[in-house]
């Protein structure tokens, strides 16, 4: 299908529009609409959080009767079922609009199909346009759908040296603070970020969203309202200090929570203590390596978590790699040589460079003397 350079400019106008709900509407996908008559637009609106209004209808509201004969663009195929809300496909034929143009079909079983209602209505839909970019602004929604658990994003900083810490030194930054910020944009955009017991002991991590650069993500209108990812610990024996910096307050006032992932045979008074500093406590059977990464990610997707970032230590991410559960890696690289510290993954390995896993980077840039490289993983 043939689309017009105007039609593009509006699509990536709500491709913007879209970006200022990122980390907000999991497990609903972000979603931006514009409403455009004449040339210009009349109306423009993006879903804002799950069991709210969807993008057309915000972008509806605001052109009022403008809507009436005017082309609406859409991100995502326009919903045709009644969830927390109506469908959209009908406040589209209720507003008189006569075409509708999306980017990337509802992959929902329920809420899919709006396309052919407003076809059989009488209104011209063309769908297709910049769907690649749609797609990958909804990498975690089109995942989750498709597989039935999260997207897991690995984070990690490391030496040239392949060094993430050294041995018995917790705490030490081996990025720079552009290189953290960065990261806090991968925090605000994942519903969790997941680190092991040892991190929280070794590190005492608040694992909130603090100054976030937001340069891995599409172009936006404005930066989404800040908010702390869902944190997830994974702790067999619950030994994570009740006293430990997550279980505090976020820098906007919120409120901590947490997920602790224990085993079967967890101490019960260490869970109540955990329980008391605010925890939620999870029993999860044991897995290779520790507990159960395929439980784990069942529980999450239960829980409406499309995405999790993955963010330390060695071990928890060896437990990842070996489970074959790591979706896409996002490594900040310091031009510093450690010597010997602990290593990237610990616990796992695949025994020879013929069967090692390959990193296909997809983007890389220098910031501020890190390289930042983000990419898919392979196996073989």
């Amino acid at each position: 299908m043939s689309f017009s350079d105007p039609d593009r400019r509006f699509m990536q106008r709500a491709l913007a529009l879209a970006e200022r709900a990122r980390g907000h509407t999991s497990p609903n996908p972000i979603v931006g609409a514009v409403v455009v008559s004449g040339g210009r637009i009349v109306g423009e609106g993006f879903h804002p959080r799950a069991g709210e209004p969807h993008a057309e209808v915000f972008a509806l509201r605001q052109a009022g009767e403008a809507a009436r004969g005017a082309t609406v663009y859409v991100t995502l195929e326009p919903c045709n079922h009644h969830g927390r809300t109506p469908p959209c496909s009908l406040a589209l034929l209720e507003a008189g609009v006569s075409r509708v143009v999306y980017a990337a079909a509802d992959p929902g079983e329920t809420s899919g199909g709006g396309a052919e209602r407003l076809r059989r209505a009488g209104v011209r839909v063309e769908a297709g346009l910049l769907e690649e970019e749609a797609r990958v602004q909804n990498r975690a929604f089109f995942h989750a759908a498709a597989f039935g658990r999260p997207f897991v994003l690995w984070k990690a900083a490391l030496t040239l040296d392949g060094r993430v810490a050294a041995r018995g030194r917790g705490g030490e930054a081996v990025s720079n603070t552009l290189s953290h910020r960065v990261a806090h944009g991968y925090r605000q955009a994942c519903a969790a970020v997941a680190v092991g017991a040892g991190t929280v002991r070794a590190d005492d991590p608040a694992l909130t969203v603090r100054a976030p650069d937001f340069r891995a993500f599409a172009a936006m209108v404005e930066p989404p309202p800040l908010r702390d990812p869902l944190k997830v610990v994974f702790d067999s024996q619950a030994k994570t200090p009740p006293s430990a910096r997550l279980f505090e307050p976020g820098p906007r006032g919120e409120p901590a929570r947490v997920l602790v992932f224990v085993g079967e045979d967890a101490d019960a008074d260490r869970v109540q203590a955990l329980e008391a500093a605010g925890a939620e406590v999870v029993s999860l059977p044991a897995g290779e390596g520790g507990l159960s990464v395929e439980a784990a990610l069942a529980e999450l997707y239960r829980r409406g978590v499309d995405s999790l970032l993955l963010e330390g230590g060695p071990r928890l991410a060896g437990s990842f790699v070996r489970a074959g559960r790591v979706d896409r890696a996002a490594f900040f690289v310091a031009p510093r040589i450690l010597g010997e510290g602990r290593g990237l993954i610990e616990g796992f390995s695949f025994g020879s460079m013929q069967r090692a896993m390959r990193f296909l980077p997809e983007r890389s840039e220098v910031l501020e003397g890190d390289l930042w490289l983000e990419g898919r993983l392979e196996v073989g």
